[in-house]
């Protein structure tokens, strides 16, 4: 489970010259104890021998790019100033954990781990408990409003959501809009469980930001374990860097939560394609925000995620 995993000799080249080549302030990034965190990253290999994708996926067609590593990753982040990452399970890896444990092992405190189980399985709360052994601190559920609207009847996520709260593990929701109302019952039903929303809900993606979607994802705010990351830029709004149109999304999440439960995350490798980069990623957060101060800065940057993810 822990063993290394073959790099190509041009992944491993490219890493190693970028790295040569970022600013001297950036190095201290390669120091878990400097730096920033990114909260949201895929990682996967082209090794699909040793390990397969799930049933139903392709090569060909769902591994694009057909590759990004650790080491790859690490050319974009290191030279923008983050030392730390929260990987999450890639969906055609499905409930198949090991190249995201085999990453966690291979880095000793650079990452975290947000895995997918079966929640269909008697023996879910016990595999959680292996996983978290193992750097994983949240699992990934994939949430629209059919499914969060059946979680209530579902004996496996109860047992998901109760142990998330005994073990301090989140739930790491890949939610819809019109998912958060489901949502919300689900956060009453269980306070003390640990939620993350990933890339503001989604809202945005199909469309002008909605007010009422945003409503219903500022009413989470009530629930002191629930976060929201503030990532996948490329994906939200107007899709198109310096991506401040999605400023007054943030302001509005910023005021209702706190900085302190908000988090900045890239989304790679899909924050690195088709023109957009990581520079202007965190460069939202970092530098294109006005009304951020110091203070929030240092939460989203870092601290929010240190304390869900790293603590």
């Amino acid at each position: 489970m822990n063993s290394p995993t073959t790099l190509t000799r041009r992944s491993f080249l490219r890493s190693t010259i970028l790295a040569a080549l970022a600013p001297t302030g950036s190095l201290l990034a390669h120091d878990s104890a400097h730096g920033d965190i990114d909260a949201h990253v895929h990682v996967w290999t082209p090794d699909t021998k040793r390990y397969p994708i799930a049933k139903g996926f392709s090569k060909w067609k769902d591994m694009r790019p057909r590759s990004f590593t650790p080491e790859e990753l690490f050319a974009q982040c290191r030279p923008a100033g983050v030392s730390r990452v929260v990987l999450i399970q890639m969906s055609f890896y499905q409930f198949d954990n090991r190249y995201l444990l085999d990453s966690i092992a291979r880095y000793p405190g650079t990452f975290r781990g947000v895995a997918i189980v079966d929640e269909t399985k008697t023996d879910v709360r016990q595999t959680m408990k292996t996983l978290a052994a193992h750097g994983v601190r949240g699992f990934r559920i994939y949430t629209d409003k059919a499914k969060a609207e059946a979680w209530p009847h579902s004996d496996g996520m109860k047992k998901m959501w109760a142990y998330g709260a005994d073990a301090g593990l989140s739930m790491c929701l890949l939610a819809d809009p019109d998912s958060l109302p489901a949502v919300h019952r689900m956060c009453k039903a269980y306070p003390h469980t640990p939620v993350v929303i990933d890339h503001f809900a989604r809202i945005g993606m199909k469309g002008p930001v909605q007010q009422s979607d945003l409503d219903h994802l500022c009413r989470l705010a009530a629930f002191r374990h629930t976060h929201v990351k503030t990532s996948a830029f490329y994906a939200l709004g107007a899709k198109k860097a310096p991506y401040t149109d999605l400023g007054p999304m943030i302001r509005k999440l910023r005021d209702s939560y706190g900085a302190s439960r908000l988090m900045w995350a890239s989304d790679c490798p899909f924050q690195v394609q088709q023109g957009h980069t990581y520079a202007n990623s965190i460069a939202l957060i970092r530098d294109r925000l006005d009304f951020l101060t110091p203070h929030d800065k240092h939460w989203m940057l870092r601290k929010t995620a240190e304390t869900v993810f790293f603590s």
